[in-house]
């Protein structure tokens, strides 16, 4: 085992394990922010493994994730709009969790960054770490988004008629 496989293992059991927690339990106004922290999370795990184990294929999976994971989070919003803004989450949780997504994607992607040097994996790991930012600033305006106009309970969501 060496260090980049101990802070994979480490972020793995103390950050993802908590928010798969979080996302897998609770109200929904818990769930949807928490599961746009599980997708950073994993995707930085995949790429602390990827160079712990020096298999880029892990690399790869943590690119797809960076994409998936806030179209995931886009789409939870979008349908469980009307709950969110029921029950809408705690401001001080959803600034804390983009907040420390903001913080654990440079603690991680930099240092990846240095030990790569310049070349086409160093320009992967700049697209993902940007797009997990991005990710997840749109996820969480997102939320916010829907915390304040909600669908409305008595109308149909857009795009979607009834006759």
């Amino acid at each position: 085992m060496n260090g980049w496989t101990a802070a994979g293992t480490a972020l793995l059991l103390c950050g993802v394990a908590p928010a798969a927690c979080a996302t897998a339990t609770g109200p929904v106004s818990r769930r949807v922010p928490a599961q746009n922290l599980t997708t950073t999370l994993l995707s930085l795990v995949f790429l602390l493994l990827a160079q712990g184990f020096g298999r880029t294929a892990y690399v790869d999976t943590a690119l797809v994730l960076a994409v998936l994971g806030p179209a995931g989070t886009l789409l939870y919003v979008r349908l469980l709009a009307d709950r969110m803004a029921a029950r809408p989450p705690r401001p001080r949780s959803l600034l804390a969790t983009t907040a420390l997504n903001y913080v654990a994607v440079p603690a991680v992607v930099v240092p990846l960054c240095c030990v790569t040097g310049p070349g086409r994996a160093l320009l992967k790991l700049l697209v993902i770490g940007g797009l997990l930012v991005l990710g997840s600033r749109t996820a969480s305006r997102a939320v916010t988004a829907a915390v304040t106009a909600g669908h409305g309970l008595s109308g149909s969501a857009e795009g979607m008629s009834d006759g």
